[in-house]
């Protein structure tokens, strides 16, 4: 049966109740909330009467694990960005290769790794045979991305969605006026304005022509950039017929056992990528090895034998446990680059945060080979935490203890 009234309430309704999913105490959620049954019935209007327009943006820096500018839609307008993908993300996912693997449910990271792990043994026969890789990464994705285009190839895919004529007309009409909105034309900057100023002008809308680049930050540029590098997944699947191919948002992954054969697809998808999507590949990032000296892919180190957590991660994560021994909290709910003293003693809240972001880094240790590495860091460089963090398990993850009255 096709569905009518893409703008309808329930859908608005169900794309707040999204939206405002692990972030409802945050100041933006709660001043919506607040009158939410009136500014979703204002929403809905906007959305019909085709008189809906995008607010102001939050602008700022982060610094890891590079130097990032972020615009962050105001929350009015990812109630939007929901709504959007709640009604298209369904079908055009499922027209998606299965090791398109970055911001697709039941994908991640996670699953990449064991992905890797599985095709490397596949490849070498369990270690039987030699094979190489080859690491491809686009220059500057997000900023060179060519809204034309990608509003061409989206306008295609929801010509076949299970929609009526007018849904299809709404749908369209709603991801033009998010792509080819330019949020450098009404933005609040927040944190260090140094920061901005050291972008590189490849790496900042600022500097982007306006038919090109889409925000990092949003659902919808996400999603976005899985439907336009779709094109060289089915060129590298179907035309090039590569067995062994993983995407990882712009990070490219081919294994082979001929390093002839891995030269020749390079080439041809460095002319694809020119001459269908306008995008290049950074030669400084190219990369060509045996798999096993070990391959350098999303945060860890993969071979036949095992797989390693990064250095950059292990010494990052050192690096955050001394500062909370030293009496500093890093307060997300304010920006990544501020901290604030810590109380003595630490308070319930207190705990909670740091355990979070202990369970964050250990989350990612524990699907390396990693026992004996989680074990020297409880040992030596926990500190005084050892006093609010519980251990769960073999040093897998942990819960927060009770302060102490």
């Amino acid at each position: 049966m096709i569905e009518e009234m893409v703008f309808n309430i329930s859908s608005l309704l169900r794309a707040y109740y999204s939206c405002r999913r692990g972030k409802r105490n945050s100041f933006y959620a709660l001043e919506f909330e607040h009158n939410y049954e009136r500014n979703l019935y204002t929403l809905h209007n906007d959305l019909v009467s085709k008189k809906y327009t995008i607010g102001r943006s939050v602008c700022f820096v982060i610094t890891y694990p590079t130097l990032r500018e972020i615009f962050a839609a105001n929350f009015r307008d990812r109630v939007v960005h929901h709504l959007l993908i709640s009604h298209i993300e369904k079908d055009i996912d499922k027209t998606f290769i299965y090791n398109s693997l970055a911001c697709r449910k039941e994908k991640g990271g996670i699953l990449g790794i064991r992905r890797l792990r599985k095709d490397i043994n596949k490849i070498t026969n369990n270690k039987q045979t030699n094979a190489y890789y080859l690491k491809l990464d686009i220059q500057s994705f997000f900023y060179t991305i060519d809204k034309n285009i990608l509003y061409e190839l989206l306008s295609e895919k929801v010509a076949r969605l299970n929609f009526s004529q007018k849904d299809k007309e709404d749908l369209l009409w709603l991801s033009k006026k998010i792509i080819f909105h330019n949020p450098c034309t009404n933005y609040i900057q927040k944190g260090s304005l140094d920061a901005l100023k050291k972008l590189p002008k490849n790496k900042s809308l600022f500097t982007t022509p306006p038919d090109k680049g889409l925000p990092i930050g949003n659902l919808t540029s996400q999603f976005f950039a899985n439907v336009y590098l779709n094109e060289v997944d089915q060129f590298i699947k179907r035309k090039l017929k590569v067995k062994y191919y993983l995407r990882y948002a712009d990070d490219m992954l081919f294994l082979s056992r001929d390093m002839e054969e891995l030269r020749d697809i390079e080439e041809e998808v460095r002319k694809f990528l020119h001459k269908k999507l306008k995008l290049k590949i950074k030669d400084n990032k190219t990369k060509y090895a045996s798999v096993y000296s070990g391959i350098d892919y999303l945060g860890y180190i993969v071979t036949p034998d095992y797989i390693l957590s990064r250095d950059r991660v292990v010494n990052n994560f050192k690096k955050k446990l001394h500062y909370f021994n030293k009496g500093f909290l890093i307060n997300r709910r304010l920006c990544m680059e501020e901290v604030v003293p810590l109380h003595d003693p630490l308070t319930q809240e207190e705990i909670e945060d740091i355990c979070a972001s202990v369970n964050s880094t250990f989350g990612h240790l524990k699907w390396a080979n990693s026992f004996s590495l989680r074990q020297n860091l409880y040992r030596k460089s926990f500190g005084i935490l050892t006093k609010y963090l519980e251990p769960q398990g073999n040093l897998e993850s942990f819960r927060p203890r009770k302060p102490s009255p």
